[in-house]
């Protein structure tokens, strides 16, 4: 049977445990440190373990608890190692954020079949390993939070046809995950950022040429609140669905683009 819902005023009898994949930097740090700012303990996981380790310090150094953790979340027996680790250093994970993404961008004629399959194993098979090892834990618990990062481009963007479609993928695999896994106090969402300052996107000027700066105000000019979005955007609304306000929305698709998307 599904638990009650917890009073506001009841605290958790649980410790309270957050994996980030993708998180040593960009939104996957903000994400990290907004949660250990909840009161989360936080894995910082990220392909190499040594770029992690200055967000866990950080939230160290500020009070939180933290680990980094070293994972190519592609990897099958990895991801379990990984999420087993996890559980037995900072208590079993009940909330996880599905980060961790690449891209190859190119048109369509142009992309190989590489392009395509680096891209897909990373965000949907990457978010299926994760999510399938962790789920346990959380429906043994009896409460988690499960949020999928994908993007405005799941609506279609020239020359990410691969991206587009992982993004795309991971909605319907977010519902999916809200259907099964509600009775047991879980709820599965989505954010869809628009255009974030990351690394990444700083990469897709650099690709096309433009300058970044210039490239951020072209951008802005076409975003109905006049700027562009910062990793710290995302970063809240994350904080939203796995609060404990947040447990009767689930299966949703948020999008965090400065305006409205279809």
């Amino acid at each position: 049977m599904p638990p009650t819902a917890t009073k506001w005023s009841e605290p958790m009898t649980f410790t309270r445990t957050a994996i980030v994949t993708g998180a040593a930097r960009g939104i996957g740090a903000a994400v990290a440190k907004r949660l250990a700012a909840d009161g989360f303990s936080v894995a910082v996981v990220d392909l190499d373990e040594a770029a992690g380790k200055p967000v866990a310090e950080e939230i160290e150094a500020k009070g939180g608890r933290a680990i980094a953790v070293g994972l190519d979340v592609n990897d099958e027996p990895g991801v379990r190692t990984a999420v087993e680790r996890i559980a037995g250093e900072l208590g079993d994970p009940v909330v996880l954020v599905n980060n961790a993404g690449v891209i190859r961008d190119n048109l369509l004629f142009k992309m190989t079949s590489e392009d395509w399959d680096a891209v897909m194993n990373v965000h949907l098979r990457g978010s299926f390993l994760m999510t399938r090892a962790a789920q346990g834990f959380m429906t043994k618990t009896g409460w988690g939070r499960i949020v999928n990062l994908s993007s405005t481009s799941a609506l279609g963007n020239k020359g990410q046809a691969n991206y587009s479609a992982a993004k795309a993928g991971l909605q319907g695999f977010t519902k999916t995950l809200a259907i099964e896994l509600g009775r047991f106090g879980v709820t599965a969402n989505a954010i869809a950022p628009g255009f974030v300052e990351t690394e990444m996107t700083a990469a897709t000027a650099a690709r096309i040429g433009v300058p970044f700066e210039e490239f951020k105000t072209a951008v802005a000019a076409e975003i109905p609140v006049s700027r562009t979005g910062i990793p710290d955007d995302i970063a809240h609304a994350v904080s939203f669905f796995v609060s404990e306000g947040a447990g009767f929305v689930s299966g949703q698709v948020l999008y965090v683009a400065g305006g409205p998307k279809a």
